[in-house]
């Protein structure tokens, strides 16, 4: 459960200066925890465990992802955001690691919540005049993701029946042949 903050607009440093962070500045600065705290939250989950993956294999992308969480932060109003490669390439990793859709919404969920629990526990640093925006821009662009992931996904599967269609062809054919 999360605990209530005592919200201010920033923190004071020893000099008396008041410290007020961009969400895309947290993100950028908590990174490790952020991985960490999704991967807690991933080992929570059973149908996400049963993949045996080792922790690079479960967490490499985060940093691509997160990154590409952090550019769209920084664009400008209006900016057209561009697809995440970063996506794509998880979308062809977790099909080869046997994920199913479903386990995916599951990983990109649990990003979001661990991205929004690292920005709670910052609240004394957000800038406010920005932070609806913000998580509007997150929710959006992790969905964007995720959007890729199942797309590359779903392609890959479609390429796998395809082969597996054309080795029954191919055997079919061979079968079919008159034989002298």
């Amino acid at each position: 459960m999360i605990e209530p903050v005592d919200c201010s607009k920033g923190s004071i440093e020893n000099n008396g200066t008041v410290v007020v962070d961009r969400v895309a500045d947290i993100l950028e600065r908590e990174l490790q925890k952020l991985i960490e705290a999704w991967l807690t939250r991933v080992q929570q989950e059973p149908d996400l465990i049963n993949i045996l993956l080792n922790h690079e294999e479960r967490t490499g992308h985060l940093p691509h992802l997160i990154h590409d969480v952090i550019i769209r932060l920084r664009l400008e109003a209006g900016t057209k955001a561009p697809i995440s490669k970063a996506a794509a390439f998880h979308g062809d990793l977790r099909h080869k690691q046997g994920y199913t859709v479903a386990m995916m919404v599951e990983e990109s969920r649990l990003l979001q919540v661990s991205i929004f629990t690292i920005l709670h526990e910052n609240v004394k640093h957000l800038e406010y005049s920005a932070l609806l925006p913000d998580v509007v821009t997150i929710a959006d662009e992790v969905d964007a993701q995720l959007k890729e992931q199942i797309l590359r996904f779903m392609a890959a599967e479609d390429i796998e029946n395809t082969k597996g269609k054309l080795h029954d062809i191919g055997r079919i054919k061979q079968n079919a042949k008159p034989r002298a």
